[in-house]
C-alpha cells in the first residue's frame, strides 16, 4: 500500500519541524512531521477555513475532521469561548503531533482521537464540524465524511467544508444540499470554496 497523509501508520523516516504561524489573530507554534499533510506550513485551504469560520449561535462541541497536526481544531479551541474541540483522523503521528502541538500551545477543552472518518466520533450534538477533506483518499471518502456529519450535528448546527473547484467543489456541494437540503457557499478565494450546510 503506497504511503499517504490519509495512512494509519506512515512509514516514511520522522523528521520533525518547527514553525510559527498566525491564526485568527493568535501565533500558534507547531511542531509537524513527514506523513502528514502540508508539514512546512498551513496549507491555504485550511487557512482560509480558519479564518472565515463563524461561531453557530447554539451551543455545543465543535469537530476538526481530518485534523492533521491540528492547525484548524487547535486554532479554533484557542479562539472560541467554552467549546470542547474534538481533533480526529485516521493518522497516527499526525494525532501524536496534534496531541504535543495542543500542550505546546496551552490549549484547552480539545479530544484528540483517532477515527476513520467519523466512524469512532459517538458525540452527536455538534454545534459545528469542519473539515478539508482528504480530496485524494476519493469521493467516496470524502462524501462518507458528509454523510456521517449529518447524523452527528445537533439540530441547527452547521458543517464547514473546503474543497478546491478542481478537485470537485461542485460536487461536493451538490452532496451537501442532497443530505441537508440547503448548502451556501459562504467564499470563493483562488480556486478553494468554503461550504457551509446546516442541519435544520
Amino acid at each position: 500500500m503506497s504511503d499517504h497523509y490519509y495512512s494509519k501508520a506512515p512509514g516514511t523516516e520522522s523528521n520533525p519541524l518547527w514553525w510559527d504561524f498566525t491564526l485568527r489573530g493568535l501565533t500558534l507554534r507547531f511542531k509537524t512531521d513527514q506523513g502528514v499533510f502540508s508539514k512546512k506550513e498551513v496549507d491555504f485551504g485550511s487557512r482560509v477555513l480558519i479564518e472565515t469560520f463563524i461561531e453557530p449561535e447554539i451551543e455545543g462541541p465543535l469537530l476538526d475532521v481530518g485534523c492533521g497536526y491540528g492547525p484548524i481544531g487547535l486554532a479554533l479551541a484557542k479562539s472560541t469561548k467554552n467549546r470542547d474541540v474534538h481533533l480526529v483522523d485516521v493518522n497516527n503521528r499526525a494525532l501524536d503531533l496534534a496531541r504535543e502541538n495542543a500542550v505546546r500551545n496551552d490549549v484547552s477543552f480539545v479530544k484528540v482521537y483517532e477515527s476513520d472518518c467519523l466512524d469512532q466520533v459517538t458525540t452527536r450534538e455538534f454545534a459545528a464540524i469542519l473539515t478539508n477533506p482528504p480530496i485524494r483518499a476519493g469521493k467516496k471518502t470524502v462524501h462518507r465524511i458528509f454523510e456521517q456529519s449529518a447524523e452527528r450535528l445537533a439540530p441547527g448546527g452547521e458543517l464547514w467544508v473546503v474543497i478546491q473547484k478542481k478537485q470537485g467543489a461542485p460536487s461536493a456541494k451538490d452532496k451537501l444540499e442532497e443530505l441537508f437540503g440547503n448548502v451556501e457557499v459562504v467564499l470563493k478565494n483562488k480556486g478553494y470554496f468554503i461550504l457551509r450546510a446546516k442541519r435544520v
